[in-house]
């Protein structure tokens, strides 16, 4: 028995004594382990303190150590800003180089042209020394040492701006400033410098010296309508910019920095001392001896006799867009373009802006305009970017997104009317609040129940955000507007009703050519043929494009007209109402701290689209879109109705059968009147009654004071009026 009891303990303690023998060896290899670790802890210590700085040493060290970790922040937060910017480098960006288009307005008159012919793009080792030389001396003299971003000449511009008091020299380098006209706009802004700088590195990384310099010099902006050395040499000098002589060279690389202001065909004596501060920084520079340009200072560039050229450019360069766009397919590069620009219609649209700014400018402290101007059907007629194309090629009209303000509420009305809303239907104007934000209407007042002819033509803001709220939903105004023609993405927060997501002027022109076109879609357009140079029509947009398609109903369209062509009479916008009984419709917009004024209107034959505002954001002087947007929209207007047949606006009879100004016979009481102006055909008498009411009700309504003040609307909007709530 012992025996086996001892047999049948073995195994027990085989395993006991297998079990002591691991516990034993995972004690020992963490203990091992353990010392090891502390061996070599030691051991880097050790090593450590053969650096440890001490006394001043320290303190230089950790101000390193903090410069790098901030440096290295400061970098991938700058990598992050300039990511969208390398999107436009995935693309064919060298695209504008494969196209040579000459540019006809509608009548078939030559105005303009785009894209670069290869044989005039002279390669760098044929230009003159002597223009090479001028334009490194006068825009980046150290161009072949640094990588794209000069920190020295930017240290030296700091320092010579800051002596002066003011902007007298530039720190941007010549790959900095062809990677904004390449990619970028002319938008003031931190985020825009932030991407010229990486976008610059990165063509510094792709491309040659020489090749960076034969791009500038081809795409480069030199006034009356050129673009290029070759192009400008040919237009000021008549030559070929191979022939060129010292005198021509320094003339030519002055336009570089202002081509409107130096433009020796507009100022030859501007353009002559110009010249000679770049002759000036070709000595300073060391590149040439005060007795190698002495000659060129006693007898300085003699220009081709030409009247100053007025070309469309804001337009044609959208339009170049448009082609490279639409000719993508084509085998024939080098195209003629018949366009939809009226040249008359644009210069009355210059005209307009320009005599806004020049009469208005200094006391609404605004500095820029922008308009676009339609023909019912879609065919863009005029296109006004920006005041001064030579100073600024950025086109404010096509690119710059800016809030619409009260502008924006059409579509969350033409959405009201599109769910079965009537002018007439009643609504309630009280306090509301969405998710915390509470709107206000002017001067914190409420009218109670009302119409929505009488909120829209008021502006009131607390309606449009109810419809969108308790009616309608944010996501189908947003498409509605889309439809209509808004291209730029539209936010669908909150705020949205009162106009706080951007837009551009095209959009907004665009989507209100819906209301005067019966409902359907405007259809813009500034391209209507491309031909080559045997004749063959390549593209005819009445042949290959799409019918347009239904985005608003009749009725809804009706009702939606019914409204805005009371705004001008007894609305918001009373500055824009037409003379001579020409009737039309619109609406003023205006947003927070006054930063941006817009007018969108129409008539039976054009839709009209104005902004004024100033690129840095900064805030005007309390001006409206009752203000100035509205008078150049009279203005414009005005002279284009001149002469010609005046088209109904649908739902609305016009002309005004007596011939008496629209105001004159909105403020009449007299029912045979009355229907003129604001009934659609159809109305029923109990309505006409409805809308004779209205009218009385507008006419002996107190005029709002126009003192400025802004309604607070906790942070997202601040609508202001024009004579009424804006």
């Amino acid at each position: 028995m012992e025996d086996d009891d001892q047999e049948k303990t073995k195994p027990r303690r085989r395993r006991r004594h297998i079990f002591l023998r691991i516990d034993s060896w995972i004690d020992s290899a963490v203990w091992n382990a353990g010392f090891r670790a502390g061996e070599i802890w030691e051991e880097i210590t050790i090593f450590s303190r053969r650096f440890h700085a001490k006394g001043w040493k320290k303190a230089v060290f950790e101000v390193a150590g903090e410069a790098m970790n901030l440096g290295t922040a400061g970098f991938i937060l700058l990598l992050a800003l300039a990511l969208p910017a390398f999107e436009e480098t995935k693309g064919d960006w060298r695209a504008q180089s494969d196209f040579a288009v000459t540019f006809l307005d509608r009548y078939g008159n030559e105005i303009g042209h785009r894209g670069i012919i290869h044989e005039d793009s002279v390669p760098i080792d044929e230009l003159p020394d002597s223009l090479i030389k001028a334009v490194l001396a006068t825009e980046d003299r150290r161009f072949f040492s640094h990588f794209g971003i000069d920190f020295l000449g930017l240290a030296r511009a700091m320092n010579e701006n800051a002596r002066a008091g003011g902007v007298v020299q530039g720190g941007s380098t010549l790959t900095q400033q062809l990677a904004k006209n390449l990619f970028l706009s002319n938008e003031r802004t931190i985020e825009r410098k932030i991407k010229e700088a990486f976008l610059a590195l990165w063509l510094e990384a792709n491309l040659s010296k020489k090749e960076i310099l034969r791009l500038y010099l081809d795409r480069a902006y030199m006034g009356g309508g050129t673009f290029g050395v070759a192009a400008a040499a040919q237009f000021y000098f008549g030559k070929n910019v191979t022939d060129v002589n010292l005198a021509e060279s320094a003339m030519l690389a002055g336009l570089f920095k202002a081509p409107a202001r130096y433009a020796p065909h507009v100022n030859l004596p501007a353009a002559r001392a110009r010249a000679n501060e770049v002759l000036t920084n070709l000595v300073q520079g060391g590149l040439m001896t005060e007795g190698q340009v002495i000659a060129a200072r006693r007898n300085p560039a003699s220009v081709v006799d030409r009247a100053e050229k007025t070309a469309p450019d804001f337009f044609l360069d959208w339009a170049f867009d448009e082609v490279q766009r639409i000719a993508k397919p084509f085998h024939q590069h080098s195209l003629i373009v018949r366009t939809t620009i009226d040249m008359g219609l644009q210069a009355a649209a210059e005209e307009a802006i320009e005599t806004g700014l020049r009469q208005y400018g200094e006391s609404y402290r605004v500095k820029q305009g922008a308009l676009v101007m339609m023909e019912n059907g879609g065919a863009v007629r005029a296109m006004v970017g920006g005041r001064d194309y030579g100073e600024s090629q950025f086109n404010r009209a096509t690119r710059a997104l800016r809030q619409p303000g009260s502008s924006f509420k059409a579509y969350t009305y033409a959405a009201a009317m599109e769910a079965g809303m009537k002018p007439e239907t009643t609504i309630v104007d009280a306090p509301i609040s969405w998710g915390g934000w509470s709107p206000q209407n002017y001067g914190r007042s409420y009218a109670g129940r009302i119409t929505l002819m009488t909120a829209m033509a008021k502006s009131i803001n607390t309606v449009p955000v109810r419809l969108a709220k308790e009616k309608l939903g944010t996501k189908p105004i947003a498409a509605l507007a889309k439809a209509m023609g808004v291209e730029t993405p539209i936010r669908t927060d909150k705020t949205m009703p009162l106009g706080t997501s951007e837009v551009t002027v095209l959009d907004q022109a665009t989507a209100y050519g819906v209301f005067p076109a019966d409902g359907l879609q405007s259809r813009r357009h500034g391209i209507s043929q491309i031909i080559d140079y045997d004749g063959d029509i390549l593209y005819d947009f009445s042949r290959d494009e799409p019918p347009a398609k239904r985005v608003l109903s009749e009725e809804a369209t009706s009702s939606m007209n019914h409204i805005f062509v009371t705004i001008p009479v007894n609305g918001t916008a009373r500055r824009g109402a037409l003379d001579h009984g020409i009737v039309s419709g619109g609406k003023t917009g205006t947003t927070q701290a006054y930063r941006d004024a817009w007018y969108v209107g129409f008539t039976g034959n054009y839709t009209t689209a104005v902004w004024y505002g100033n690129d840095d954001y900064t805030s005007t002087n309390n001006m409206t879109g009752g203000s100035l947007p509205a008078m150049t929209f009279k203005r414009l207007m005005d002279y284009a109705h001149q002469g010609i047949e005046l088209r109904p606006i649908p739902g609305i009879e016009n002309p005004l059968p007596d011939g008496s100004k629209a105001k004159e016979v909105a403020r009449a009481t007299d029912e045979n009147a009355l229907p003129a102006l604001v009934r659609p055909r159809s109305l029923s008498s109990d309505v006409t009654k409805l809308l004779k009411d209205i009218a009385r009700h507008f006419q002996e309504a107190a005029p709002l004071k126009a003192d400025g003040r802004v309604a607070a609307l906790d942070g997202a909007l601040d609508l202001a009026p024009a004579n009424r709530t804006e």
